[in-house]
């Protein structure tokens, strides 16, 4: 299968070497991760240029100044958290730290041993071999990627029956990182053969801000740090989210006004997108309408909430419910799901009175609990 566009460091590349240029001296057949001067590359290049997570880079710094030190190859990585974090960003610029080569997979796409030996083969002593989405990885190439990553080598069957034979072949010294949102579902010996892991969390609204400006930079576009602050504040923590709403403000900003993102702009733009002062949207309010219109508040099984807004459920519980959970506005209990007094003040709407509020007649049933 084709393999995804390998990344070389600049050591790479020799300045009298005109095999790898177009013939206006940028290389051809290889990204490159000096993307500062491309207006629609907003990942950082490099470790000092990463905002947030700083417990995480400064742990990754030590991990690549002893591996610089001791001229070995980087222990094996893996990063988790949710979506959008940054993972890919990290896992991206520690080769560029390390001068080094990058090859790029996804679990999924590796259906097979054969589909994972190209990359093994073709890395370099210190090089790195980025698998997202690791804990979809199959679990034949999950057995044949053990050897690899802990002896560098893997054994190769040709023939079948009693004609068959075993191939020893030896591989340079290399890193694996490993990219996941769902850990639980990393097998135990699998995520043991990782040196480091590092968990990402989600980031502060200073640190969105500041993403946002400097990405805005990036983009040759105008934005005030008002304009910023609202951006990250509908964010979600998330960096990703804070990229694709500030894409939107900068086309709306092009489309309805001067081109500048000014705090009246960026307030306009993300109403347009129907995203409120918490980060909700349409989908994300409609679910808790739902609850509140149909099922009195809850609690209500996710199944019912699923069919009544005719919305898989796994879609509620993968996509809307984290969020709502994470801001408190949602409660999940045996019973089913409950909004909490903080959903009913955001939507603008009364509370119910709890049971507990009512008067309890003394020979009520309930004066006993």
């Amino acid at each position: 299968m084709a393999r995804e566009t390998t990344i070389r460091g600049d050591d790479d590349f020799d300045d009298d070497d005109e095999s790898h240029n177009d013939g206006q001296g940028s290389p051809v057949g290889f990204g490159s991760l000096d993307t500062a001067e491309s207006d629609d590359e907003l990942r950082p290049s490099r470790l000092e240029d990463v905002v947030g997570q700083a417990d995480v880079v400064e742990r990754i710094r030590i991990l690549l100044q002893a591996a610089k030190k001791r001229s070995e190859p980087l222990g094996h990585l893996l990063l988790d958290g949710p979506p959008g974090l940054g993972k890919t960003t990290l896992a991206t610029v520690i080769p560029k730290e390390l001068g080094t080569e990058l090859q790029i997979t996804a679990g999924p796409s590796l259906s097979a041993p054969k589909d994972l030996l190209p990359y093994l083969t073709n890395a370099h002593e210190g090089s790195v071999l980025f698998i997202d989405e690791i804990h979809r990885l199959p679990p034949a190439v999950e057995e044949f990627i053990y050897p690899a990553m802990e002896d560098f080598r893997v054994d190769i069957t040709l023939g079948d029956g009693l004609n068959a034979r075993t191939i020893n072949m030896k591989l340079q010294p290399f890193t694996v990182i490993g990219a996941t949102t769902r850990t639980g579902m990393l097998t135990a010996p699998l995520r043991d053969r990782f040196v480091s892991r590092e968990h990402l969390s989600f980031y502060t609204l200073e640190e969105l801000a500041m993403i946002v400006r400097k990405n805005a930079a990036k983009l040759r576009t105008k934005i005030s740090d008002e304009a910023a602050g609202e951006i990250a504040l509908r964010s979600r923590g998330t960096p990703r989210k804070a990229n694709n709403w500030l894409r939107w403000a900068r086309d709306y900003a092009d489309a309805r006004a001067d081109g500048e993102i000014t705090l009246e702009v960026a307030h306009a733009a993300l109403e347009m997108k129907s995203v409120d002062s918490l980060g909700l949207e349409e989908l994300d309010r409609r679910y808790l309408e739902t609850i509140i219109t149909v099922f009195s508040g809850g609690p209500a099984g996710v199944q019912a909430i699923a069919h009544t807004m005719n919305i898989p459920a796994d879609t509620l519980e993968d996509e809307i419910e984290p969020y709502l959970l994470r801001q408190g506005l949602l409660q999940r209990s045996p019973r089913g799901r409950m909004l909490t007094a903080k959903a009913y003040n955001h939507l603008g709407r009364t509370a119910p009175d709890s049971p507990d509020d009512e008067d309890v007649e003394p020979g009520d049933p309930r004066s006993l609990f």
